[in-house]
């Protein structure tokens, strides 16, 4: 009777039992020093040497149709998100390029404010005076000034 279910010879087990009787477990003596048995301490891992070597792979003519459609919708998505991008950026950029040129301008107004006063200082009367004296110049007298004259025959003005 090894096809009949296992029910079936629980039922032939307790017929076989005495009845009013009920057995008792019967449980193996442990060791005291003996470990716990660990999850899945029974389960092995093999590992088969596969050889591919020989195979050869065939070519899928849907592939290549598969694959260049993909790189089209790649391509076409990266122009979309491209001209999606290329105004937001040229914007920014031309932000950066006018912070500078005002930063530029900023810098030329300064320079030119402080060449403006080194040029007044350096034709202030008083130092001109100064450095007149400094290399023995005097105003000229009355009789050492020649004016020419804006209507010239071709004659150079000349000294008496």
């Amino acid at each position: 009777m090894a096809t009949l279910p296992a029910f079936l010879k629980k039922a032939e087990i307790s017929d076989r039992a005495q009845p009013g009787r009920r057995p008792l477990p019967v449980r193996p003596e442990r060791d005291p020093f003996e470990l716990r048995a660990l999850p899945h301490e029974d389960v092995f891992f093999y590992s088969k040497r596969i050889d591919n070597s020989r195979l050869v792979r065939e070519a899928d003519p849907k592939a290549r149709g598969k694959c260049w459609s993909a790189i089209g919708a790649a391509c076409l998505g990266l122009a979309l998100l491209t001209s999606v991008l290329v105004p937001s950026v040229g914007t920014t950029l031309a932000g950066y390029k006018l912070e500078s040129l005002r930063a530029e301008e900023r810098r030329l107004i300064d320079e030119r404010r402080v060449l403006d006063l080194e040029q007044a200082e350096l034709l202030s009367p008083d130092r001109l005076e100064k450095l007149a004296k400094g290399q023995n110049l005097v105003t000229p007298v009355n009789g050492q000034v020649v004016h020419l004259d804006p209507k010239s025959d071709g004659k150079v003005a000349m000294a008496k």
